[in-house]
Formats: structure tokens, C-alpha cells, sequence
């Protein structure tokens, strides 16, 4: 439970990384999704998912029994009800009780001129009735089924993200960053292939219409400005961007088409007081150059890459996280499991600018050895001091 020395510790060292400052130790970020939290706690996924106000003993069972300095349960922000109010395509509940996200074309490849030329309008009333069936009715219909769909959103996210894990936060005395200074966003690019077009089609528009994206990008660049900056812009606290699709492409394709909007997000937010948090999907130790070009102490979260040359070439001037694979923690002994964490922290914790954290979320109870990472969290714990 509360430990204010604790809550004091895990305070200051994650203001100590994000203002780069060498920490009292490491701090440990661990998401874990809520999907994990409520199969850890026996309850079941289908089911639970329609009742946020039965997940608190959930996420109190994994706040207890899993050492971290962020409250562990993240990624609180897809429930089905909405998305079943609305008709949704683009995530649908499996069998299984876990929301998938598949493949949609929702827009032709012709509409791009569309886009650009009002990308509000155009996503209002020719997207989202497309995307979701629900809403391909009247305007007097789709008004109730949109008041329908915002109030099952403020049931289940609006509860979760403003009311129980901020409450859980204080309670168990976790790293609180201060309100208001947390937002989410995305690049143009990764918004058009994930939302509009698909991984598929996206990927033979870059070779036949790059002038058209071009334009729906500048369009949806001041969209996506707006999402970033949070109200209350702190240094302490980030903006996520998950970023997709660089990996997938030609250098000169995503130089063209994408790093310069990332860069100019990642400024924005940093002239407003504020600071990105990317999460580098994939692979991407060929833009290692151009992340070094970035304001000073933005966090660079890492799926894969080879943490010796990012070290060296980002370690001095960012904050680095990521990297630990979550696939070690269901195939490998305790001890493997302990050395690849030990063998992190002696390249990238020297000289500070470092947060432990896995390569990708922990969504299932079956996708890791549950004692090795325990194991792993509470050898962290000691192992990181300064």
C-alpha cells in the first residue's frame, strides 16, 4: 500500500530523467494492459470489459504483486461498447473477448484530393459512416447514435483514465505527473494507412499518388498539432505517439513523406513546454541520424533495434526505454531472463537518460512466465542504482 518515501523516490526520478538529471536509480515503466490485469485476477475478458466499475480489484491485484514506479495497468482506452453502439469495422470483438483491429479501406484512393481539400468534413461525413454502420443513417440519427456512443465512452475510458487509475495512482503512491499535461497524437502518414486506407493499399499509394499524399498530410498536420499539445504542457509528463510505418518503407519515401512532420510535432510539443514520447514500432536503426535531430530529451521507446549503437548515437541527448523482449519472458530461464536485463542496464543506464521498460505491452496472461517477470521487476528494482 502507500509508502510516501516510495511515492517521494518514484517522484523524483522520473523529474530527475525527463529533466536530464542522473536519478537516485532507474525508474521502471512496465505497461501492462488491462486485458492481462483482468485475466491475472481470474475474472473473465468478455465479460469484465463491460463492466469498468468491476476492474478496480483487477488492477489492484497487479499494482500489489508487480513492482513498478508507474501504475502498471496502461493502455486503458478501448472498451467494446462504444465501438458495438457505433457498428464499428475497424475494431470488433473476437471470440475470444479481445477487441482486433483488422484491415479497412474506408477510403478510396481517389478521395485523397477530398481529404485535403477540408479533412474534418470529409472524415464527418464520408469516413465515419463508412467505418462505422451505425452511423450511416440520417442526421437526426446519427446524433443520437453519436450521444449514445460519447456516453458509453465517458462510462468506460473517461472512468478509467479519469477517475479510477488516478486514484489508484495516489493510493499506492505511484509516479503522479501533474494534470493535465498528458495527451496523444499521431504523424499524418501513420493516420491515413491506419485509419483510412490500410496497411495494403497505403503502401501502393507512396508509389502512385506520393503528391497526393503530400497534400492530405498538410491538411491533417494541423489536426494532429492540436491532438499533441496537452492543456497543461509540462516537461514531467509526455504526448504518445505510437509510430508505424517508417519501417515498412523506402528511406526516401519516409523522408519525403513522413519524418519532417514527426520533427515538426515533436517541436510544437516541445515549444509549448511539453515532451513527445514515440514508441518506435519495428525496426528502426536506419533513422537513428534523424532521431538525433530532435529536441533534447525526448523519449524514444524502442521495440527492436541494437541497443549498444543507439546508446551511442541518442544516449547523451534522450531518454531511452523499450528494447527488453517481451518473448524472452515466456521462452527463457529465471537467469536468461535476468541476464538480458542486467546486460540493458549496463549499456544504456550509464550517465542517466534511461527508464526500463519491454519492448511492447503485456497483453496476455499466457504471453509471458509470470515469475520471471516478477523476477525481472524486482531485480531491476536493486540492479538500477546509481
Amino acid at each position: 500500500m502507500y509508502d510516501e518515501a516510495l511515492h517521494q523516490e518514484r517522484q523524483s526520478i522520473f523529474e530527475d530523467v525527463y529533466n536530464g538529471r542522473i536519478p537516485k536509480r532507474v525508474p521502471i515503466s512496465a505497461w501492462i494492459t488491462v486485458d492481462f490485469a483482468i485475466q491475472y485476477s481470474g475474472m473473465d475478458v468478455f465479460e469484465a470489459q463491460w463492466h469498468p466499475d468491476r476492474m478496480e480489484a483487477a488492477f489492484r491485484k497487479v499494482a500489489e504483486e508487480f513492482f513498478a514506479d508507474t501504475l502498471p495497468v496502461h493502455d486503458a482506452i478501448r472498451f467494446p461498447a462504444m465501438y458495438e453502439i457505433l457498428g464499428a469495422k475497424n475494431f470488433i470483438m473476437g471470440s475470444n473477448g479481445y477487441l482486433q483491429h483488422p484491415e479497412i479501406t474506408p477510403m478510396k484512393a481517389e478521395e485523397y484530393g477530398e481529404l485535403a481539400k477540408d479533412p474534418i468534413g470529409f472524415i464527418v461525413e464520408t469516413l465515419l459512416p463508412r467505418i462505422y454502420s451505425e452511423l450511416d443513417t440520417t442526421p437526426e440519427k446519427r446524433s443520437i447514435i453519436m450521444a449514445k456512443a460519447y456516453k458509453a465512452f465517458n462510462d468506460t475510458v473517461g472512468y478509467m483514465n479519469g477517475v479510477l487509475l488516478p486514484k489508484l495512482e495516489k493510493e499506492y503512491g505511484f509516479y503522479q505527473a501533474p494534470a493535465g499535461s498528458g495527451s496523444m497524437t499521431a504523424v499524418p502518414l501513420d493516420y491515413i494507412a491506419d485509419q483510412m486506407r490500410g496497411f495494403k493499399e497505403f503502401s501502393s499509394d507512396v508509389r502512385r499518388h506520393k503528391k497526393d499524399i503530400l497534400k492530405a498530410n498538410a491538411a491533417l498536420l494541423p489536426i494532429m498539432l492540436n491532438k499533441g499539445i496537452p492543456p497543461a504542457p509540462n516537461r514531467n509528463n509526455y504526448t504518445f505517439m505510437p509510430l508505424h510505418m517508417p519501417p515498412y518503407m523506402r528511406t526516401k519515401d519516409v523522408e519525403e513523406l513522413y519524418l519532417p512532420d514527426l520533427k515538426r510535432i515533436v517541436e510544437e510539443i516541445d515549444a509549448a513546454g511539453g515532451k513527445a514520447n514515440l514508441f518506435l514500432e519495428h525496426d528502426w536503426m536506419r533513422f537513428l541520424d534523424h532521431l538525433s535531430e530532435f529536441p533534447e530529451n525526448t523519449v524514444y521507446r524502442f521495440e527492436f533495434g541494437d541497443a549498444q549503437k543507439i546508446k551511442d548515437k541518442l544516449g547523451d541527448k534522450f531518454i531511452i526505454c523499450g528494447l527488453y523482449p517481451v518473448g524472452l519472458l515466456k521462452t527463457g530461464t529465471e537467469q536468461e531472463c535476468i541476464d538480458e536485463a542486467k546486460r540493458l542496464f549496463d549499456i544504456l543506464a550509464p550517465g542517466g537518460g534511461y527508464i526500463f521498460d519491454f519492448d511492447k505491452n503485456i497483453i496476455t496472461t499466457d504471453s509471458v512466465n509470470i515469475d520471471n517477470l516478477k523476477a525481472v521487476l524486482n531485480f531491476v528494482r536493486e540492479y538500477g542504482k546509481y
